[in-house]
């Protein structure tokens, strides 16, 4: 069988739009921004916010520091991979005291991917 022009610039066409469409999910879901080499600390990090939401949920803390608090702003997996984990909307809230293991952002801005968190009842649970 053989394709009028038509036919084969429409699916060129079509083509090119799909690619455009899936381009952006598969730039979302790039980890590169942070440093899974390295695996940084922060002890006593006080919630200011959590956010259990998809596509990826975030915990925000507050550290203080010698020049004042600084904010950290923590990426998570998707809801329904953290409640296989064991997390609960309710898990933490802002105003509790929690410990954090995380893989930094590249750029050196506080932040990055939340690898683990010990929450106010005792239990470490994974950010994957």
């Amino acid at each position: 069988m053989r394709l009028s022009k038509k036919s084969v610039s429409a699916i060129v066409g079509v083509s090119l739009v799909a690619g455009l469409v899936v381009a952006p999910a598969l730039a979302h879901h790039s980890f590169a921004m942070f440093d899974q080499t390295k695996v940084d600390k922060l002890q006593k990090a006080t919630v200011s916010e959590f956010r259990f939401a998809n596509p990826h949920s975030f915990v925000v803390v507050n550290v203080d520091g010698p020049t004042g608090k600084t904010k950290y702003a923590l990426e998570c997996s998707s809801v329904n991979m953290m409640v296989a984990g064991g997390w609960e909307a309710t898990t933490i809230k802002a105003g509790d005291t929690v410990d954090i293991d995380y893989y930094p952002l590249r750029d050196g801005r506080p932040g990055g991917m939340l690898k683990t968190i010990t929450v106010p009842d005792g239990r470490t649970l994974s950010g994957w």
